[in-house]
């Protein structure tokens, strides 16, 4: 499986666009990372900041970042397609690069589902399809066997740390919670309307979680950094853990690795709470 997925992406890595190939500008990090995996790498053409996955991505021109984009930059690298974020490229982005005549495709990425379709969706747009449904066909079964293999497992309550100042999270419409659902977690947030929604910390407590998931790469110690209420559940247990962001925030085929930690994770708070004295 390993050694398909390298060659995979040797393949998508290799330079070179043909005569024919669409020329793309990418507006996320996460959709020029689906561009790659789609087989669509060479036919990048310009990006975002923060696209750093493949290694190719790096050398590719940055036409601002994921909420500022330059439009004189876009014009300059004249694209035939313009892969936009649909949750997070501004609508005014989008507006006025369509006003200019630019085809704009939106991506949705909300759930695990968006990945494949956004794979097959960029694979037809740049005519490299065979190469993209092998992906997403790898993508769907390696998530139905992590949902079969946590089917069943004990609920335990999550909070989501995104970023610590100020406190963000996201509710049950992110991916995030979708990928908690699938190992057995529940998103003690996910009621609230916003996708990312700011919180404080005595919400958090009032929530009282069983389990903290830190996304948030500037904290080295969660476990320190929220020691300081020893009356949560999930200090009491010891039950905090830091999750690689990249992996668990971009909805990529690399999520599935962002399952796999989520899952592990949750795993091990389960033997923990069941490890603690009675009333503990």
């Amino acid at each position: 499986m390993r050694a398909a997925w390298c060659l995979a992406l040797l393949l998508v890595v290799t330079p070179g666009r043909g005569a024919d190939a669409p020329r793309i500008v990418s507006l996320a990090p996460s959709l020029t990372e689906i561009a790659f995996a789609a087989g669509a790498g060479a036919a990048l053409v310009g990006t975002v900041e923060y696209s750093d996955f493949p290694e190719a991505a790096r050398s590719l021109p940055r036409v601002g970042d994921g909420w500022s984009v330059d439009i004189e930059r876009v014009l300059a690298l004249r694209p035939d397609i313009v892969l936009a974020w649909s949750s997070g490229t501004p609508e005014a982005t989008i507006a006025r690069l369509r006003s200019v005549r630019l085809r704009v495709v939106t991506v949705p990425t909300f759930r695990l589902a968006d990945v494949p379709a956004a794979l097959r969706l960029v694979g037809d747009l740049a005519g490299t399809r065979p190469i993209a449904e092998a992906a997403a066909v790898q993508f769907e079964d390696e998530i139905r066997r992590l949902r079969t293999r946590h089917a069943g497992a004990r609920p335990v309550t999550v909070f989501v740390e995104i970023d610590d100042e100020p406190l963000f999270t996201v509710n049950g419409r992110h991916v995030i919670s979708e990928m908690l659902d699938l190992c057995g977690g529940q998103n003690v947030f996910a009621d609230l309307p916003q996708v990312a929604p700011t919180v404080d910390v005595e919400a958090v407590l009032a929530r009282n979680p069983q389990v903290i998931l830190s996304t948030d790469d500037t904290i080295t110690d969660p476990q320190a950094a929220w020691r300081r209420w020893p009356q949560l559940a999930a200090v009491r247990a010891g039950a905090i853990y830091s999750m690689p962001s990249d992996t668990v925030t971009r909805a990529t085929p690399r999520v599935v690795d962002g399952v796999r930690s989520v899952c592990a994770a949750l795993d091990d708070a389960r033997r923990r709470i069941r490890s603690l004295p009675a009333g503990g």
